[in-house]
């Protein structure tokens, strides 16, 4: 059976993959991997598979993204015989902080995370706290632009995507949607992350090139459905019959603002987002929302743990990991109508979270 989830974030997506990928996937990753002392941080002997913890943790399973994020890493734990603990912070720093400082006071030596820090600010204490521990860390979206990976062992990867790119694209399919001009309004994700600031600055070089294109208002509805609601009916109070457009920085803000539109009686209003999660597609589908982004979020639960398996059962050794691919962008898919059908329910290629492949969807490396 094989995992079909390369473009949806369903739930429930999570699958075995093929009996020969889990069998290639473990044959060799307990042997010595070259240049190091079995591919560990810590230059030791490599951890038995049946050794290795595999956490992944995310703001909450609400949101059908980031559930569909620790959906794929059940997948890969499952492909490697293997459970992973599925943690949940609400978007609280300091619960996240607390929960990664539970797991790094207990046994670390074949402890593997793939973590989603809450904003910049958080990944850091996340980071040195890993390190000082000797367990293998990936992190995705949110980091400081002067934290440097190379400067970590513990710390293997940070995977994000080009938000200034899905930012302008989706600004662009808006542009396009009301014709060219008219007026908008914009809600911003979480302002402390790196996705928020990079989303709206790819919707401000939309504006730039699409100058009949006005920015009647923003606010932020940190990534929230529910607070999207509030403030897209708060703004549609405001600026009336002048919103022609709204830019979301994610789907679950952009299904609230479709939700507003909904009860203010309005069908006249274009609406983009990004994630790709199964509502948004949808209503894609049907033609209720312009466009959307996918970063894949099962790929994501399962390639940050397959790094650090790779690395913890000695198959790669985190030397042998090129600059380049320790900090990079993956790749991303715009989807409108036109191509949504495509999205739905493709097939993961089986090789995706082969310790030989790890690195496949990169972009090029963070500037």
């Amino acid at each position: 059976m094989k995992f079909t989830s390369r473009h949806t974030a369903a739930r429930g997506t999570a699958a075995v993959f093929g009996v020969a990928l889990a069998a290639a996937a473990l044959t060799g990753c307990t042997e010595t991997a070259a240049g190091g002392g079995g591919g560990t941080a810590e230059g030791g002997a490599a951890c038995d598979p049946a050794d290795v913890t595999l956490v992944g943790q995310v703001r909450n399973e609400s949101n059908p993204y980031e559930a569909s994020w620790l959906d794929g890493g059940d997948a890969f734990a499952e492909q490697v015989g293997l459970t992973q603990e599925r943690l949940t912070y609400d978007g609280d720093s300091t619960r996240q902080q607390e929960q990664i400082s539970q797991l790094l006071a207990g046994d670390t030596e074949c402890l593997v995370m793939n973590i989603l820090p809450n904003g910049d600010s958080d990944t850091p204490p996340i980071v040195e706290g890993a390190e000082e521990a000797g367990a293998y860390l990936v992190t995705q979206w949110n980091k400081p632009a002067d934290l440097n990976v190379t400067d970590y062992d513990s710390w293997l990867s940070h995977i994000t995507y080009n938000g200034v790119e899905s930012g302008k694209q989706i600004g662009d399919a808006l542009a396009e949607a009301i014709g060219g001009s008219g007026g908008i309004i914009a809600l911003q994700g979480i302002l402390d992350t790196g996705a928020a600031k990079d989303r709206f600055a790819g919707l401000e070089e939309s504006l730039a090139a699409n100058p009949d294109v006005e920015l009647l208002d923003d606010q932020t509805a940190n990534f929230s459905r529910a607070e999207a609601l509030e403030v897209t009916k708060t703004l549609l109070t405001k600026h009336g019959d002048d919103v022609k457009g709204i830019w979301a920085a994610n789907d679950d803000m952009a299904l609230g603002a479709l939700e507003a539109l909904q009860q203010a009686g309005r069908d006249d209003v274009a609406v983009v987002g990004i994630d790709a999660v199964p509502d948004a597609l949808t209503a894609i589908e049907d033609g209720t929302m312009t466009a959307t982004v996918s970063s894949d979020g099962p790929w994501q639960g399962g390639i940050g743990l397959a790094i650090g398996y790779c690395v913890a059962t000695g198959e790669l050794a985190v030397e042998d990991i090129a600059d380049e691919d320790r900090a990079w962008f993956a790749e991303q898919f715009l989807i409108q109508q036109d191509n949504v059908a495509d999205f739905v329910s493709p097939e993961t290629d089986e090789a995706d979270f082969a310790c030989d492949n790890l690195f496949s969807r990169s972009q090029g490396a963070i500037s």
